[in-house]
């Protein structure tokens, strides 16, 4: 797929996800490029036609677009629960399973999916694999990096510290960690590796999202349209 078809791809993925959004939802809005355009698309419906959402940001990213975008913004403990939330994934199992991370903010979207009733999870093609094969995300407090280091490659991981683009030195998180990116090959077990990776002393959360297979269903972004999927 060339980038611009990729583009295209995110751009009807997001936009399909933002019509499914009603006035009076709370809505979770995720991090990353796909999902950047679902709040593009919300903030257009709101003032098309007028609808009231409260959108519940998982980074300083989505915060400062949506605000961009003409959407009230709250912070989670702000509500009782989230009505819909709309984020991507950078790698998505044939059960759901999810690998997040990618754009550092995997664990504030793990807080927003487990307040949320219904999770849409937008994506191009090239997201969706049978196994999850992608480097895991861990954010892991600066302190601890070493050991947790050592306690992953003994998971069979080889963790590497993520490095920022414009700025000197490893990417800092919006709480103020570390990301390690960690390969581990094919994952037949994800859940099982989570429960390893999260229990690791100085791990505040891993990118595997395993516990929420029954809340999500998946729109693909293609050039013909939208691809939904759901659980079988």
């Amino acid at each position: 797929m060339s980038k611009q078809h990729n583009l295209e791809a995110k751009r009807i993925a997001g936009y399909a996800a933002a019509e499914q959004v009603q006035d009076g939802m709370v809505v979770g809005l995720g991090t990353g490029s796909t999902a950047q355009y679902a709040i593009q698309r919300v903030g257009e419906r709101i003032q098309e036609e007028r609808i009231a959402v409260t959108g519940i940001p998982t980074s300083y990213q989505s915060a400062l677009r949506a605000r961009e975008a003409g959407i009230l913004v709250v912070d989670l403990p702000g509500v009782s629960s989230i009505d819909l939330t709309i984020d991507g994934a950078d790698q998505i199992d044939a059960r759901f399973n999810l690998i997040k991370g990618g754009g550092a903010a995997h664990t504030r979207e793990k807080c927003v999916a487990d307040a949320s009733e219904r999770i849409l999870i937008v994506a191009d093609a090239t997201k969706v694999s049978e196994c999850l094969t992608a480097p895991v995300p861990v954010e892991v407090v600066p302190y601890a990096t070493v050991g947790v280091g050592r306690h992953i490659r003994a998971l069979g991981g080889e963790p590497v510290i993520r490095e920022a683009v414009r700025k000197d030195g490893p990417v800092i998180t919006d709480n103020g960690n570390f990301v390690l990116d960690c390969a581990f090959g094919t994952i037949n077990e994800p859940a099982a590796l989570a429960a390893r990776l999260n229990a690791i002393p100085g791990v505040l959360t891993c990118g595997l999202f395993t516990e929420y297979a029954e809340k999500i269903t998946v729109l693909i972004g293609e050039s013909e349209g939208c691809r939904t999927l759901t659980r079988r």
